[in-house]
């Protein structure tokens, strides 16, 4: 339990305007999960949804997608639209809510998420996850953790314009990094 100190709060308002001190940012990226090259950054603040970033982050990515993979955050039909309109081809590969219902149009023109229910329903959810390729999402959250190895977790900058140019730095230096040499791991047993 957290005790209330009135005169901290009084100083935490008069120095910073509010009764918080800080405030964290997300850190949005598109990744490569063949290379692990970092495509797309966008930063914003940690109220905003993961889903709003959609777009702007594949309005960064110049040649044509194959997938896009996201976690259950991301199921929003607009993130299908959104896809589906600058990369038809592209499969989107996002599990459905476990309340997740098929569309009305299922019987004459499925979506790629009433694909994905009748899947799970059919094979299960971990059925679905390796036939789908949403396990390829391993490897993208393996470019996540290389980023907070290597950069850190932490931003140095302290204005929003400041940030983001850290932020493409980074993303730019990892890239960097992964052209010159990255190990090969093969599977023995």
């Amino acid at each position: 339990m957290r005790a209330h100190h009135p005169a901290k709060s009084a100083w935490l308002i008069e120095k910073h305007g509010t009764r918080r001190r800080r405030a964290w940012r997300k850190l949005h990226i598109g990744v490569d999960a063949d290379t692990g090259q970092v495509l797309a950054s966008e930063l914003t603040s940690n109220d905003v949804d993961d889903g709003s970033q959609v777009e702007p982050l594949l309005d960064q990515i110049p040649g044509p997608l194959t997938s896009v993979i996201g976690d259950g955050a991301y199921d929003q039909t607009g993130i299908y639209s959104a896809v589906a309109t600058r990369h038809p081809d592209a499969d989107v590969i996002i599990p459905p809510r476990s309340t997740a219902v098929l569309s009305e149009d299922v019987e004459t023109t499925p979506t790629q998420r009433d694909r994905h229910l009748q899947s799970i329903a059919e094979h299960g959810r971990i059925g679905w996850q390796n036939t789908s390729g949403y396990t390829r999402r391993a490897l993208v959250e393996s470019a996540i953790s290389r980023f907070k190895r290597v950069i850190g977790n932490a931003l140095r900058s302290r204005t929003d314009q400041r940030r983001k140019t850290e932020v493409a730095i980074a993303a730019h230096a990892l890239n960097r990094m992964l052209e010159l040499g990255c190990p090969k791991s093969v599977r023995i047993a």
